[in-house]
């Protein structure tokens, strides 16, 4: 769902895609699978920072950043504050305030 997501996000369909990560939310959710739990949370935090959700991007950017686990994308490398500065799918997020303290602060 996660790839059906950012396929939806990449098209413009904004509805699509939330709809999707959002299912993918209540399909596995954290509570309950502590190992693929998180990955919909960061797709949520992709598809969020792109689409014009701050509040979203950064609830979900904040859940990632205080739990341990593999990410969701490629060579399963979480997100850490390195990464964020990184990443352009976090561009649209760059001169908010709390994603500046979030990719300053040292990894946990």
């Amino acid at each position: 769902m996660g790839d059906l997501a950012l396929t939806n996000m990449g098209l413009g369909d904004k509805g699509a895609a939330f709809k999707l990560i959002e299912g993918a939310m209540v399909v596995v959710p954290i509570e309950k699978d502590a190992l693929d739990g998180p990955f919909p949370i960061e797709i949520l935090a992709r598809v969020a920072a792109r689409m014009g959700e701050p509040d979203r991007a950064m609830a979900a950017l904040e859940k990632l950043l205080s739990i341990p686990y593999n990410g969701a994308l490629a060579e399963n490398v979480p997100l850490t504050p390195a990464l964020l500065r990184l990443d352009p799918m976090f561009d649209p997020l760059r001169n908010d305030p709390r994603f500046q303290k979030l990719s300053a602060s040292a990894p946990k």
